[in-house]
């Protein structure tokens, strides 16, 4: 697993294209605008790839619901940068340790993917894409997190996973989306963007 990964990033990122393949119609004008990167809130996600029952999995968590664009929505554990953190792997690595309890001692880095700019809240967000060392129970954050998910990777590149759905966005209104649904788990947004890119990079490089 670790060295296909690492193959992965010998080439160029797929970057944009992929991302714009998962983006919600209604936001391709509003993610193909320039950003002001000095505006935007400097974030970190972590990707890691673990095993489990003699398969890779990859963890998600549910956000906790609250008067915000990302309330309740499917995530990689991270956030935004902070004074302290040297690099955004380190917040990467931070808030995994905070939201879902990774050991970040027991993490091989892989690589890093294009960074996504989300309008709606204005962040910027760099995906790190890791493997997990350890085998063990993650715990949550109850004030951040509702909920694990973990996500068998072999889902992700059955043809079945990719789909659409109607969402409900923060304003109220309904937009169909592209979406990975794992038993129901709807995973789209910047999330799906995300990931979609590493998907792209996987099977690309059989």
């Amino acid at each position: 697993m670790s060295a296909r990964l690492l193959r992965c990033f010998n080439n160029e990122l797929p970057g944009t294209s992929a991302h714009l393949e998962m983006a919600p119609l209604a936001r391709i004008d509003e993610i193909n605008i320039p950003v002001k990167l000095n505006d935007a809130v400097k974030s970190a996600v972590l990707i890691a790839f673990y095993e489990k029952k003699d398969d890779y999995h990859l963890v998600f968590m549910r956000r906790q619901e609250y008067d915000g664009v990302h309330s309740g929505q499917i995530s990689f554990p991270g956030g935004s940068w902070e004074n302290f953190d040297k690099t955004l792997y380190q917040t990467a690595l931070r808030e995994a340790k905070e939201e879902i309890g990774l050991d970040t001692t027991n993490t091989q880095f892989i690589g890093k993917l294009t960074d996504l700019y989300i309008p709606r809240s204005n962040f910027i967000v760099s995906p790190y894409v890791v493997l997990y060392k350890k085998t063990t129970e993650f715990f949550h954050d109850n004030k951040e997190v509702a909920q694990i998910i973990e996500i068998p990777f072999n889902f992700f590149l059955s043809d079945k996973s990719l789909t659409s759905a109607d969402m409900l966005i923060s304003s109220g209104i309904k937009i169909k989306v592209p979406c990975y649904n794992f038993k129901g788990i709807v995973i789209w947004g910047a999330t799906a963007m995300i990931l979609h890119e590493l998907l792209t990079m996987w099977k690309s490089n059989l």
